[in-house]
């Protein structure tokens, strides 16, 4: 089964409440943001994420523990290195990883969450959920959203 028709087959998940306007709007009204996964290939999505930030005047870290530097910008190997508190982030990485980054999400604070699709894992979307998190993921992708598609 694809993840998201086993999650809204499992009790108590209703992706539905999660994935409002509302929620994307809040995500979007943050000061600043953090693109997990972003990527140093133009070809990637975590480059495109990235830049589709950018090219709306947002301000946005690139965080990826293996590039220095993506489109010009200091990468940094994590969220607790950014140089200032993020509230918002969008993730594009592998389901395992998307894991470890919600922990560390909770930890430095993050107030809301955007698992790109195919960043989504069941423990990482209950981990956010649980702990308070205003969490996009199962469909709705940023570049869509913010038209850079």
């Amino acid at each position: 089964k694809d993840l998201a028709r086993q999650q809204g087959e499992d009790e108590g998940f209703n992706k539905d409440v999660l994935m409002s306007r509302r929620n994307i709007e809040v995500f979007l009204n943050a000061p600043a943001f953090a693109v997990v996964g972003a990527s140093e290939s133009p070809y990637k999505f975590g480059y495109k994420c990235f830049a589709c930030y950018l090219q709306h005047g947002r301000k946005a870290y690139p965080v990826n523990p293996t590039v220095e530097s993506v489109m010009g910008e200091k990468a940094y190997a994590d969220l607790a290195s950014l140089p200032e508190a993020i509230e918002s982030i969008s993730i594009i990485t592998p389901p395992a990883v998307t894991e470890k980054v919600i922990q560390d999400a909770i930890a430095c604070g993050v107030k809301n969450v955007w698992m790109q699709p195919g960043a989504e894992s069941r423990a990482a979307v209950e981990a956010a959920i649980a702990a308070g998190i205003n969490l996009i993921y199962g469909g709705p992708c940023l570049l869509v959203e913010l038209g850079c598609l």
